[in-house]
């Protein structure tokens, strides 16, 4: 990805490969796009999704994920853990109809035997930040509200089969952005959430600490995305996309009694996902746990766009087990048992 600069010639603003060009006539393209793909029952998994609307005036939509257990179940409903999902793409590109994040959101539900909320948070540069921010605390508030709801229009299974004790905010990229701003806005209003799930979280700033090496990105492209999608920014330490900058509210407040960070060897932004990890757990954050693994040779996101591969698999199990466990221990037995060979850093705190 790189960003050139202003061409007049051809009218051209600016470019982020591979995400975005914008030209001063407004036009805009959206230069790495997945095939957008419709809500359906997927042959290969089971898993039931459709397409639901939380605010028609916002145009504000999510896509529901039904497993398995949930479509043929004709006997008293087993509670399921609930997922809320923020897709990645830098803010602005990619939806909860692309195909690679439904595929992926397809064999999350199926393997993790959950329920999923993939939430179609408005884009920028058409919607700038905060945008995608309150899209997505309505929509978190949109199945809180909806929790017990028997009579739920789109889908009474929902209420049904959710276990709505167990809420979890899982993202990527952008995406696990979102999810770290929304654990920090529930502790401000008093809630909280089973588990914060951020794999290769996107998170900047001034200061420059990337060791990771032959990364698909360049530093110059995040210091330049930021202030794209976020125009009215104090700058790349904003608290938003830096929540280790001076004067950003605790991470002890973090509104989840359970956290996992996910990066990638080779992304750039792996050693600050590596440091909010760290920052967490000095913080005196005095919940449950909080889990940190790196996956070997792997690049930004790999798990979602290079599927099917061996450690998207081994990093899915990962993820899976987050979900299932309910204690230390038991995570811990569990992660023993379903992730082998995996070089990974796993530490549990409070244990």
């Amino acid at each position: 990805m790189e960003r050139v600069a202003t061409v007049t010639s051809d009218k051209l603003n600016m470019e982020i490969l591979p995400f975005i060009r914008t030209y001063q006539s407004g036009r805009i393209d959206r230069l790495y796009q997945s095939k957008i793909v419709p809500a359906s029952v997927d042959p290969r998994t089971g898993v039931s999704s459709q397409d639901i609307t939380i605010n028609p005036s916002a145009r504000l939509s999510a896509r529901l994920y039904l497993p398995p257990t949930a479509i043929i179940s004709r006997t008293a409903p087993k509670k399921l853990p609930v997922i809320v999902y923020y897709h990645g793409g830098g803010f602005c590109t990619f939806s909860a109809s692309s195909s690679h994040y439904h595929s992926y959101l397809n064999s999350l539900v199926a393997e993790g035997d959950v329920i999923a909320v993939s939430v179609d948070y408005r884009l920028a540069p058409e919607h700038p930040l905060p945008t995608a921010y309150e899209d997505s605390w309505e929509a978190l508030l949109w199945v809180t509200e909806h929790a017990y709801d028997h009579n739920f229009g789109p889908d009474r299974r929902f209420a049904e089969f959710g276990d709505f004790s167990k809420i979890f905010l899982v993202g990527d990229s952008a995406g696990a952005n979102i999810v770290h701003n929304m654990g920090i806005r529930l502790a401000e209003n008093g809630m909280e959430v089973e588990g914060l799930a951020l794999m290769h979280p996107f998170f900047w700033g001034k200061e420059r600490n990337s060791k990771a090496g032959s990364s698909m990105f360049k530093t110059e492209d995040f210091d330049a995305l930021w202030p794209f999608v976020c125009p009215d920014t104090v700058g790349l330490d904003d608290p938003r996309v830096n929540p280790l900058a001076e004067g950003t509210p605790s991470l002890a407040a973090l509104g989840s009694r359970r956290v996992l960070v996910s990066v990638a060897e080779r992304d750039l932004l792996r050693e600050r996902g590596r440091s909010y990890y760290e920052r967490l757990r000095a913080s005196g954050w005095g919940k449950n746990e909080a889990v940190f693994f790196e996956t070997k040779g792997k690049d930004h996101v790999f798990h979602v766009f290079q599927r099917p591969d061996e450690k998207a698999a081994e990093l899915m199990r990962h993820l899976v087990s987050f979900l299932k466990a309910d204690s230390i221990q038991g995570r811990y037995s569990l992660l023993m048992e379903s992730i082998r060979g995996i070089e990974a850093s796993q530490i549990l705190q409070n244990a």
